[in-house]
């Protein structure tokens, strides 16, 4: 016979088929889940579809400004740079960001959140206050007082947004867990005398995984949007690294005379933000326990 382990496994799977059966049915999740992985595929292939050195960052005067061709897909820039292989290395910067700085986000905010849910108490209060303390100052502001003490730069910035939305996490999970600790299964776990790591690690976090997710899918376009906005003001990527911020920020005095510097990257911020919101959309339908169709 099975064990409860491998009944746990067992049925973990089949609620994930579940959600998976779900997601498919969810038309626009599916689309924008197609755009993301389009974008990390050309995001992992960039250096075979444009050389860094001599495409993206190398400066070539005799193809300054040229339109869309068969040639440049996108045109080139002020500089003679290749915009399509720019925006490709862009978007690799762009992917690193969003997620990376969301996966520390979420392991700082679940640390933070789930002591506070778990243990309550005066643990729970100074928690608590630090958070709405910090949600108090608007995300982009409070991004930008840790560059501007930093300096910019890639990893600055990444410090900084990061920052940003930890009190959202912390947040989320500590609402998730106030509603699991008390269940009868954990209660059950603390009577056989289980450690409060295993009851977190084993019980509570798989349980609040959903959420987590859906928080997480949303946050990295976010992060991204983010992330263009400090870049473009010359807060974070700084040129000539292909990011898609500094690309509009470099190209809004050749507005008027060369738009398609300006539609390509805002378009590439658009679909890559849109796809992560469709996706974190479909996700919350497929992970939610009432849906049953």
């Amino acid at each position: 016979m099975a064990g409860p382990e491998e009944k746990g496994q067992v049925r973990s799977q089949g609620q994930f088929a579940q959600a998976w059966r779900r997601l498919r049915r969810n038309k626009a999740a599916m689309l924008g889940l197609a755009v993301i992985i389009c974008f990390a595929l050309l995001a992992v292939f960039a250096d075979f579809i444009g050389d860094y050195d001599q495409t993206v960052v190398g400066q070539n005067i005799k193809n300054r400004l040229k339109p869309p061709s068969a040639e440049h897909w996108f045109g080139t820039d002020n500089y003679g740079r290749d915009v399509f292989s720019r925006i490709v290395h862009g978007g690799r910067i762009s992917l690193t960001i969003g997620v990376v700085t969301t996966l520390i986000a979420t392991f700082c905010g679940g640390l933070l959140g789930a002591s506070a849910g778990f243990y309550g108490g005066r643990v729970d209060m100074v928690i608590t206050r630090f958070t709405d303390a910090m949600m108090c100052i608007p995300a982009i502001l409070l991004a930008l007082t840790v560059v501007s003490v930093l300096g910019p730069g890639m990893v600055n910035m990444m410090m900084a947004i990061t920052v940003s939305q930890v009190p959202n996490f912390a947040r989320i999970i500590r609402s998730v867990i106030l509603t699991l600790r008390d269940q009868d299964y954990i209660r059950a776990a603390r009577s056989c005398g289980t450690g409060d790591f295993r009851i977190i690690y084993r019980h509570i976090i798989p349980n609040a995984m959903g959420p987590v997710i859906v928080q997480a899918t949303m946050t990295i376009a976010d992060m991204i949007l983010t992330a263009a906005g400090l870049s473009f003001i010359g807060m974070g990527i700084q040129p000539p690294q292909p990011e898609w911020g500094t690309m509009l920020s470099e190209a809004k005095e050749q507005i008027r005379y060369a738009p398609y510097l300006i539609a390509f990257p805002g378009l590439s911020i658009v679909l890559c933000s849109l796809s992560f919101n469709l996706l974190g959309d479909g996700l919350r339908d497929a992970l939610d326990p009432r849906l049953k169709n």
